[in-house]
């Protein structure tokens, strides 16, 4: 299962307290203050990690708690620190403070940690206040406690080329053709209700990470349908790749399907409206097909690429051009 947002409590330990106690040895009658300092609460952190692309793992738990720190022992012995907590989380995790609303971080980088919470300080031993005057001292400090947060953690998934398209534009089975990923198929609307991410390889060397990204509906801006749930994950592609379906032979109908996605784009993000993107027409296996993509050519008056996925036609095509888009450099 795939899963791009959970809400969490995180609690970091709380230190350890602070020891009261006095120096007691034979033939020693009057030894000093001696207790120890408690240990430091452990951290709770957030780590960006390559192997993970859900969020489903750490959504199974609502709260997460570091360790805390051990008290002062006698003869100046220290409290050990709690242990960290560390929570691995994909590349690509904002991480929002509920409480707040604002973005605490973006971890774009794999290896990227983030402290959600601080363990609290251990306290002082008594043998921390002895002074000149106040040689035998009878109070210690108490641990300071941890801190507490929630946290919504949003995925918004890396891929070099995103799949866009109305639902059953052909996405699905274009990722199976080109990759090994397996995505579900089937002949009826929003047959892909999560993304998918596949690594389609070209040549012996090169390969392109493509996602199949779920169906968008007219209104998909305003939330409607999967609506912001799918638009997030466009916005980490460096390049889109626009489906349409051409099988019905209606070339009006291919320009209305094209023109829907492309309103809904803009209206998300207009800097998303400007990535680098392919017009790709579907199912292209009849020449009424082949009609419907000229008139769709014609309507969105740039190049269209004819592809079938079936029959693997114009599939290479699609990898090369997006390959070349990829590489392009990115213009100030």
């Amino acid at each position: 299962m795939f899963r791009d947002e959970v809400e969490i409590l995180v609690q970091a330990g709380k230190g350890g307290d602070g020891l009261v106690s006095f120096h007691r040895e034979k033939y020693v009658p009057k030894g000093g203050p001696d207790g120890g300092d408690g240990g430091d609460g452990g951290d709770v952190i957030l780590r960006a990690c390559e192997d993970l692309n859900s969020l489903l793992s750490l959504g199974r738990h609502p709260r997460y708690q570091a360790v805390d720190g051990q008290p002062g022992g006698p003869s100046n012995k220290g409290g050990s620190d709690g242990a960290d907590l560390e929570l691995e989380v994909p590349a690509g995790t904002q991480v929002f403070d509920v409480e707040r609303g604002n973005l605490l971080a973006d971890l774009t980088q794999v290896g990227e940690r983030l402290v959600l919470a601080r363990g609290g300080g251990g306290g002082r031993g008594n043998a921390r206040f002895a002074t000149a005057t106040k040689q035998t001292p009878r109070h210690a400090e108490p641990g300071r406690p941890g801190e507490r947060r929630r946290v919504r953690l949003e995925l918004k998934l890396f891929a070099e080329v995103g799949l866009v398209g109305l639902p059953n534009a052909g996405k699905s089975t274009l990722l199976s053709r080109v990759s090994r990923a397996t995505p579900k198929i089937a002949d009826y609307p929003f047959t892909t209700l999560s993304p998918q991410v596949g690594i389609a390889p070209l040549g012996e060397f090169d390969s392109l990470v493509i996602a199949d990204l779920p169906g968008l509906i007219e209104g998909a801006s305003e939330g409607h349908g999967l609506g912001h749930r799918f638009l997030k994950h466009v916005e980490r592609c460096q390049v889109l790749a626009h489906l349409v379906d051409v099988s019905s032979g209606d070339g009006a109908q291919a320009a209305e399907a094209f023109r829907v996605i492309e309103t809904e784009l803009e209206e998300y993000s207009a800097e998303l409206a400007r990535r680098p993107r392919l017009v790709l027409a579907t199912k292209v296996e009849s020449p009424e097909a082949e009609a419907a993509a000229l008139a769709l050519e014609s309507a969105c008056n740039r190049p269209v690429l004819r592809i079938s996925s079936h029959t693997g036609r114009g599939v290479t095509e699609f990898l090369v051009a997006a390959r070349a888009l990829v590489q392009r450099p990115t213009r100030g």
